[in-house]
């Protein structure tokens, strides 16, 4: 379960930001290729973040949809998978332009 050291990352992140201030929310983004569970990332919050100024604080995460830009046909379309072909012109190959990401969007702090 990489995704325990995901939130240890995360809390690092918040605490850096937070300046001393108790976290009341954090809005995570994540790439819907990215291979992180959202779930997953919630379960593991509430441990990691125990005895740290997230202590209480709540997830938010929101999915960042997949994006690959054709280069035959110079198209940005969805993607469902690193594999699928341009839905215009099909050529077998997409280069992903969104979607693999996870980062901290947002903090919300007392």
């Amino acid at each position: 379960m990489h995704e325990l050291s995901l939130v240890q990352g995360v809390v690092e992140i918040c605490e850096t930001h937070a300046t001393g201030r108790r976290v009341l929310e954090v809005t995570l983004e994540i790439g819907a290729l990215s291979g992180v569970v959202p779930e997953a990332l919630e379960f593991c919050f509430e441990a990691v973040a125990r005895g740290t100024l997230l202590e209480g604080a709540r997830l938010v995460t929101e999915t960042i949809p997949a994006a690959g830009f054709c280069s035959s046909c110079r198209v940005v379309s969805t993607m469902g998978t690193y594999f699928d072909p341009c839905p215009c012109c099909g050529a077998p190959v997409l280069e992903l332009r969104s979607g693999d990401e996870m980062r901290v969007k947002d903090l919300e702090v007392e």
